[in-house]
């Protein structure tokens, strides 16, 4: 180490678009056991203080921008209404991470805890709690299976659309990258686009769908109606205060919600580096692995860490976020090649990912025939 300086780190200081090994000689349990026992701790009062401190950190940027920007000139509200929205759309994410986690069993160590805290949040950011809570739980038991992973799923070149050829330069990119992060999400629940192909028409409503097993449809329904509840709530709203008041207000920082959350996972699972593998080639671990972390900067705080800390999430989910980076470098050592965090800047990683990284195909000449790497028109 230099002076004064910290150690380099591999996963750091090599060419972050080298690819990552295929073989992991360490098991589950080696990870585990470099990691310290508190780390597992669930703590529901410092889950719940995290909770409130997003909720106020919201009341304080609503009452701001519902306070003072109706009072300011044309131009500068011009100018303020967008301040709010990224401000307001990154703590309601932070919200949303937190749900997200509710879903793993990660806040408490109660489900019943868990499930009404991630309800209540997710609902109230519009997304079916139960229904993808378990589309999510499928991810997580098959990441990067080209024959079972729930999302994500990269094609192979013998299916890459013919407009993809026509969006192949730069205003296509930005178009294509636009299209994903504002409808991405909205899509996936409503027709399951870019998720596992199933023999009919799925989605996150349909309690019949063909992403749920019978004992999880109650939970499904549940999932609607607590939508719909939120729905009749923004209906009175607007009643009461007008259709752009509950735009400004709630439902553009909801988008940015939405846009945050599909710019987070498109990072966290496309990139040059990643491997996919067919059925002959995977397993649990290998898949897991085939994730790499980001750096969102000052974000990576307001998201509670989810950015970054992404790797040791999927193999450990139920870890709670203010543990996620102490076990996180305590496996790094572990891990060694199979780690990767990428400090790219985030919009020339999404420029650079929606460029190269089009297609996957494997090495002709690779010994693994089963694995498969991304690579652009």
């Amino acid at each position: 180490m230099g002076a004064g300086g910290r150690m380099p780190d591999p996963s750091e200081t090599k060419n972050i678009l080298e690819r990552v090994p295929v073989d992991p000689p360490f098991s589950l349990s080696d990870l585990k056991k470099a990691i310290p026992a508190h780390c597992f701790e669930r703590s529901v009062i410092r889950s719940s203080y995290y909770v409130v401190h997003d909720l106020i950190v919201a009341y304080v940027f609503y009452f701001l921008a519902n306070t003072y920007i109706p009072l300011l000139p044309t131009p500068l509200a011009y100018l303020a209404w967008p301040v709010y929205w990224f401000c307001q759309a990154s703590i309601l994410t932070g919200l949303w991470v937190i749900g997200h986690e509710c879903g793993h069993h990660a806040f408490s160590d109660h489900q019943w805890i868990d499930d009404t805290v991630g309800f209540v949040l997710h609902s109230a950011l519009l997304t079916p709690y139960f229904s993808w809570k378990y589309s999510h739980r499928n991810h997580h038991a098959n990441t990067n299976s080209l024959d079972n992973d729930e999302v994500y799923i990269p094609k192979r070149k013998s299916k890459v659309k013919w407009y993809s050829k026509i969006l192949n330069n730069p205003p296509g990119r930005v178009f294509t990258l636009v299209f994903r992060l504002t409808l991405g999400f909205p899509l996936y629940l409503l027709t399951n686009i870019s998720g596992k192909k199933y023999g009919r028409f799925a989605n996150h409503f349909d309690p019949l769908s063909p992403i749920f097993t019978e004992r999880e449809r109650i939970q499904v329904l549940l999932s609607d109606l607590g939508l719909l509840a939120v729905f009749y709530a923004i209906k009175l709203l607007v009643e009461a205060k007008g259709a752009a008041w509950v735009t400004c207000m709630y439902g553009v920082p909801v988008l940015g919600v939405s846009v945050f959350f599909v710019l987070i996972t498109y990072l966290h699972h496309t990139h040059l580096s990643l491997p996919h593998y067919d059925s002959t080639e995977w397993n649990w671990i290998k898949g897991a692995l085939s994730t790499i972390d980001r750096d969102f900067g000052f974000l990576n705080r307001v998201f509670h860490d989810v950015t970054h800390t992404h790797v040791l999430h999927h193999l450990i989910s139920y870890i709670p976020h203010y543990h996620a980076k102490e076990a996180r470098d305590a496996i790094k050592p572990i891990l060694g090649e199979f780690y990767k965090i990428d400090r790219t800047p985030i919009f020339k990683a999404m420029y650079r990912e929606a460029k190269e990284c089009i297609y996957i195909e494997p090495d002709e000449d690779g010994e693994h025939k089963g694995v498969y790497w991304y690579h652009k028109l």
